[in-house]
């Protein structure tokens, strides 16, 4: 396997969830990593599938595990959905399960709540899933409601082991009325695109979104359950 060779690097486009922390812990190495990266400023950004924390919310989390990164060096899912949508339908209205990140990330785009005849309905982790909030769901989406996944993990770890993610939660709607949802999350190559951007770095070949997307599939995840660190690096030499 080629070395890396971290301080030829101009950026770093960094998971969360497993990668610098593990539920309220944080990881070894990950306060060296961050701490280096703004030692040698280097541009950096945390990319999240964690669609339910907003970017102040994940600053202070980790400021309570002894590690200040300011809020711009975030973007979630929950942005990535919001973007997409405000792009795709500007002014649209949305059912939505999920958290305050999903939800402020849709207010703040101009998108508006609506369980009566939605342009789409949107789903992210979300606490207050229920038997409920499902039927509603399948049955806008029958009524002609787009269906939209704020990201395509199956599960998250947590403190205890793991937890249905986005995923997982949105397949009932998904196997109830037979039609699959758009995922903006990782691995979608937009939202690589945007972390790409947001670093002021330039990328015109869409391979290398699907090069990453398609490490990240086949690479990355499948180890999810069982290991402790992964992190997505992109290079100065092939992803500019």
């Amino acid at each position: 396997m080629e070395m890396i060779d971290f301080n030829a690097k101009k950026g770093f486009l960094c998971d969360m969830d497993g990668v610098i922390y593990h539920g309220n812990h944080i990881l070894p190495g990950a306060a060296e990593f961050i701490h280096w990266l703004q030692d040698t400023h280097k541009e950096y950004l945390f990319l999240t599938n964690n669609s339910g924390m907003t970017p102040r919310e994940l600053h202070q989390k980790l400021w309570r595990m002894g590690l200040d990164v300011p809020e711009e060096h975030f973007y979630t899912s929950a942005l990535a959905t919001a973007a997409f949508l405000a792009d795709q339908a500007p002014g649209c209205s949305v059912y939505a399960l999920g958290e305050a990140g999903l939800l402020n990330a849709l207010y703040d785009r101009g998108i508006t709540m609506n369980d009566v005849n939605p342009d789409y309905v949107v789903i992210g982790e979300a606490r207050a899933y229920s038997l409920d909030t499902l039927t509603k769901a399948t049955n806008l989406v029958l009524a002609g409601a787009k269906l939209i996944g704020a990201n395509s993990d199956t599960c998250g770890p947590t403190d205890e082991g793991i937890a249905p993610a986005c995923r997982a939660l949105i397949a009932p709607v998904e196997i109830a009325t037979g039609k699959q949802a758009y995922f903006c999350g990782k691995p979608n190559p937009l939202m690589m695109r945007t972390g790409l951007r947001m670093l002021g770095l330039k990328c015109d070949r869409l391979h290398t979104f699907f090069r990453v997307a398609s490490f990240y599939s086949q690479c990355v995840r499948p180890l999810m359950p069982y290991a402790n660190i992964r992190l997505l690096i992109h290079s100065r030499a092939t992803f500019l």
